[in-house]
């Protein structure tokens, strides 16, 4: 066990120095032990016909200026709408096996299913972004760190990921770099629910009391 410890604290370490904090995105099933983990809502918009296509750039853009926390949360669905794309329908096939098996907490089948998916298609972020889930549901923050730094290297805005970063920081002990990880997340998106008053309980904790 700690072995396991150090070893999330070293792939933690590396990911803050390497200036790409994030949290294990995610897709967290309904049953997960993590409250106010940032995951993709279960209802994802759809593009009307004749809409203009919306990069992401651009939705991370409106995000930074969103007035309020209404119009933050319709951006982030279309966030994740974009990155839940596997432009496979053998990946979209595996996929709905991955939440099935998830939903039945057979993390180890649901595993297997995303270590396949990724084997097809490597560039596919949110493969990693639930595999790093399930890893961290299995308490194996390692694993989890290290497939959270697959995905932040292919979207180091991924406000989940950071999150998730945060939280097993925190669960490790490591509060200064959870916090620090809690902070890039809401430069990204101000408007993260409960992430706030995390932070501010989390940077009394570790700064102190402004005095």
């Amino acid at each position: 066990m700690a072995s396991r410890f150090l070893s999330a604290i070293g792939v933690g370490a590396g990911l803050l120095a390497l200036g790409i904090l994030p949290s294990v995105a995610q897709n967290i099933p309904e049953h997960s032990p993590a409250p106010g983990w940032v995951a993709p809502p279960s209802d994802l918009p759809r593009p009307g016909r004749g809409d203009r296509p919306v990069t992401v750039d651009t939705l991370f853009e409106a995000l930074k200026i969103a007035p309020d926390a209404e119009t933050a949360k319709a951006i982030e669905d279309r966030i994740w709408a974009l990155w839940m794309v596997s432009g496979s329908d053998t990946c979209n096939l595996l996929m709905g096996r991955v939440k099935a098996a998830a939903d039945e907490r057979d993390y180890d089948l649901a595993i297997k299913l995303l270590d396949a998916v990724i084997e097809l298609k490597p560039g596919y972020t949110e493969a990693w972004n639930r595999r790093a889930t399930l890893y961290y549901l299995q308490k194996d923050y390692g694993h989890a760190l290290t497939d959270i730094l697959q995905v932040l290297a292919r979207e180091p805005r991924h406000f989940g990921a950071l999150s998730g970063l945060g939280l097993i920081l925190q669960e490790i002990g490591d509060d200064k770099h959870a916090l620090e990880a809690y902070r890039r997340a809401l430069i990204i998106d101000p408007h993260l629910e409960h992430l706030g008053d995390v932070v501010k309980t989390l940077s009394e904790k570790v700064e102190g009391r402004d005095i």
